[in-house]
């Protein structure tokens, strides 16, 4: 977990991190002591263009472990609640997974932990000159400009999200 702190010519620096982003009740941590669980993985792509002779068969199991989290230990799963990343493809309810041992990067889309507040925001890095900004991806919502009075933190940078097609149903 990465700790930054901006002096007034926008510049980083990392402190220790504090509890303030550490109470967060929709984060569910995904590495796990549990066997790895695969699902089917077909053979062939599908088209989203025109049709194709679609294939009856498999290439082997999926492993979300294996192909999609690179760090286990450190990569959670958090739910999206509201819109501003709606630009993003990141829509009210959405899955997220975090890998929170990434360095965050210019025009990633990063968990922060603002004044003690989780957000999901592109961090934009304008060089040494200007502060970082927090960037929403919905026209409706102002950029948070960050200034060196406030308490931010880089909680995760988010490395892929799941947008569901159809609601699910219970169990």
């Amino acid at each position: 977990m990465e700790r930054h702190t901006f002096d007034s010519a926008g510049s980083t620096g990392s402190a220790t991190p504090t509890s303030a982003a550490t109470s967060v009740a929709s984060v569910a941590h995904v590495a796990c002591a549990q066997p790895e669980q695969t699902i089917p993985e077909a053979l062939e792509a599908v088209h989203a263009g025109f049709p194709s002779v679609a294939q009856d068969y498999f290439i082997s199991d999926f492993s979300f472990d294996e192909h999609i989290i690179t760090h286990p230990a450190t990569t959670f799963v958090v739910r999206v609640a509201g819109d501003s990343m709606v630009g993003a493809g990141i829509f009210d309810g959405d899955l997220l997974l975090v890998d929170r041992s990434l360095t965050a990067h210019d025009g990633d889309v990063i968990i922060a932990a603002l004044d003690g507040e989780l957000t999901v925001k592109r961090l934009l890095l304008r060089g040494h000159s200007k502060p970082p900004i927090l960037h929403p991806e919905n026209p409706h919502y102002p950029n948070i400009t960050l200034h060196s009075s406030q308490d931010f933190l880089v909680w995760g940078v988010v490395i892929g999200n799941y947008h569901f097609q159809r609601p699910r149903e219970e169990a």
